[in-house]
């Protein structure tokens, strides 16, 4: 099952109290406080791992609490501090506030660190109030108690390119042909419920990775379909290919493209902003040959590129994938850093 939205609570590691102790030894007379310090409590860490895949885990598990510091004890002995408590998500989650309207931080590459809630400090023991009035302090500190706070996170897939446009335009079996993903494929809407990833090889040492997420449809960034979910997983690609059903059976082109990136700029501008390739696919089962010459006018006209292709016979899939990746080399990587405190 593949989850992108999860919410947690946190707890940081409460600190050790201090401890009132004096020292009694033989033959030590007015051997004086000795209480120590407590230790401090652990934090938090949430930690980017590419080996997670998915935000599933923290369906069921929820609450994470680090292990509070030990007490202080005589003879000057501080508590032992805690150890943080470290939790794995996948590369490239956002860590949002309760609410989901502030970002914290930005997880966008291997092994990045945030904070997410700091252990409290060690209550200082009485030995640190002794002083040339006050010989005998009964004084001593409580461990402050660690940070605690609710968080929301959100996954978004960081791959090259998106796959875009309504549902049966063939992005499924597109990205099936180029890649090792296996989605589901079958003729009828919304075959895909959930974002697939695949690596293409374009040969020459060259690969890019690719996702497929379910088909977009008027109304989506209301909530409509399935796409306000999924359309975060495309906000960090560097390109989109924009996918056009070649049977050109229920929707005239030119419109089904201008509705789809309708959709994305009503979502996020900086979204619609991304560079686009138009693909017109299932070249094998293309009825109206002048509805795709004019496509391409269209496209021409508008300065973009625009190709035919058969994911089922192949036809045009060579061409297409050495464009995409002559076109993500020269782009340069927008990996975001960590945000906040690390």
């Amino acid at each position: 099952m593949f989850v992108d939205q999860a919410s947690i609570t946190v707890h940081g590691g409460d600190g050790g109290n201090g401890c009132v102790s004096f020292r009694r030894e033989k033959f030590v007379p007015h051997g004086g406080p000795n209480g120590g310090d407590g230790g401090k409590g652990g934090d938090v860490v949430i930690v980017a791992d590419l080996g997670a895949s998915t935000l599933l885990p923290f369906r069921y598990n929820t609450l994470f609490r680090a292990q509070r510091g030990r007490h202080g004890e005589g003879s000057n002995k501080t508590g032992r501090s805690s150890d943080d408590l470290v939790v794995e998500v996948p590369v490239g989650t956002i860590v949002m506030d309760e609410d989901g309207v502030h970002e914290l931080a930005d997880l966008a590459t291997q092994g990045q660190r945030w904070v997410a809630a700091q252990g409290g400090d060690g209550g200082r023991g009485n030995a640190r109030f002794s002083s040339s009035v006050n010989r005998a302090p009964t004084r001593h500190e409580p461990g402050r108690p660690g940070e605690h706070r609710r968080l929301r996170l959100e996954l978004k897939l960081l791959a090259d390119v998106g796959l875009i446009g309504f549902p049966n335009a063939g992005k499924s079996t597109l990205i099936a042909r180029i890649s090792a993903a296996r989605p589901k494929i079958a003729d009828y809407p919304f075959t895909t419920l959930e974002p697939h990833l695949g690596v293409v090889d374009a040969g020459g040492y060259r690969s890019f990775v690719i996702a497929d997420i379910p088909g977009l449809i008027e109304g989506a960034h209301k909530g409509a379909g399935l796409g306000d979910r999924f359309l975060r997983h495309i906000e960090r690609c560097r390109l989109l290919l924009h996918l056009v059903d070649g049977a050109f059976v229920e929707r005239e082109p030119v419109q089904a493209i201008r509705t789809i990136e309708t959709e994305l700029s009503a979502y996020s501008p900086k979204l619609a902003a991304k560079p686009t390739i138009l693909v017109v696919t299932k070249s094998d089962a293309i009825q109206d040959s002048g509805a795709a010459d004019r496509l391409h006018a269209w496209a021409a006209e508008q300065g973009r590129q625009c190709f035919t292709i058969s994911a089922v016979s192949g036809d045009g899939i060579s061409t297409l994938v050495q464009c995409v990746a002559d076109r993500v080399e020269k782009m340069p990587r927008n990996d975001s850093p960590v945000a906040g405190r690390t």
